[in-house]
């Protein structure tokens, strides 16, 4: 760690502030869901299109037919997490929204268990009621208030199980080519599938004024390339279980970016149910990394 230019964890809070500003930018926008989303990856292309040229191009020739059809399928699935949970912002708060796409690690774990048949520890059982406990406390909270802000958490919870199956149609491709090649490609697919949604939903691609430019560069800017290559940057130095609980944060600098810049109450059923979601979280990323631990340490006996 004393070679890294910056801390690590710097590196890493900084990262985490970053992509805590993602639903407050779409939120200050007055354009459709379709379109930030559009403009978010469109823009990010952009930024990493020269780098891409200059050094990765040659890594196109290890894809296989196999990878393409998957990052595709990743594409697709990354392009409408993206619309859903920008839709969500327009019914319910950041602070529920942000909180119920944090279920992530609980969506990929059931995946594996139906496709994989991993099996499930009762930590990680435990796990998954706290965190389903706590969303429906928030979703009942929102219900209180309006129907409209429930059907913002379901969006919400959607856009999170497509954000897992966009992670578990990737990681197989990600294994053989660079970050900036496979984060590439797959951008660039989710940018072309949102161009089209946006012309079969008959959503603008322009006229928009300044500020909302100025939102869409920001967001492939900030929670886009900087929060992500900062989390990617990290993992030389930190584990992946430090970054994973350290992206928990997220929900919490959102609620209070909201709280401050957008005026938005949080109401005590969002603290209560959001607590509960991001320990039931905890517990599951802390069981997980004993079990890779217990798994390495047995590989490493038989090994030696």
């Amino acid at each position: 760690m004393s070679d890294a230019k910056i801390n690590p964890y710097v590196a890493l809070a900084i990262g985490v502030i970053s992509v805590s500003t993602s639903a407050i930018l779409v939120k200050v926008s007055s354009a459709p869901s379709g379109v930030i989303a559009f403009y978010r990856l469109f823009f990010s292309v952009l930024f990493m299109l020269p780098v891409f040229l200059i050094k990765y191009v040659p890594e196109l020739r290890l894809i296989t037919r196999r990878d393409w059809i998957y990052s595709i399928v990743a594409g697709v699935f990354l392009a409408f997490h993206f619309i859903l949970w920008f839709e969500s912002l327009n019914y319910t708060s950041v602070a529920s929204s942000t909180v119920l796409v944090t279920l992530q690690p609980l969506f990929a774990f059931a995946g594996t268990y139906f496709f994989f048949k991993e099996k499930f520890t009762w930590k990680a059982i435990l796990s998954g009621l706290m965190a389903i406990a706590g969303s429906v406390i928030i979703s009942w909270g929102d219900f209180q208030i309006s129907g409209s802000a429930l059907f913002g958490d379901m969006l919400a919870i959607i856009a999170c199980a497509l954000v897992t199956a966009y992670l578990m149609f990737g990681q197989t491709v990600r294994k053989r080519l660079s970050l900036v090649t496979y984060t590439f490609v797959v951008y660039s697919i989710s940018t072309v599938t949102l161009f089209f949604y946006v012309l079969i939903a008959e959503e603008p691609l322009i006229p928009y004024g300044t500020s909302d430019w100025v939102y869409f560069i920001l967001l492939a800017l900030v929670p886009t390339l900087l929060g992500h290559t900062l989390f990617n940057w990290s993992i030389k130095w930190l584990s992946t279980s430090t970054i994973s609980m350290a992206i928990l944060f997220e929900p919490v600098g959102a609620a209070i970016l909201a709280y401050y810049l957008l005026q938005e109450s949080i109401i005590w059923t969002q603290v209560l149910g959001g607590t509960i979601v991001i320990g039931g979280i905890t517990l599951f990323l802390l069981d997980e990394r004993r079990i890779r631990m217990k798994e390495l340490k047995k590989k490493t006996t038989i090994s030696g």
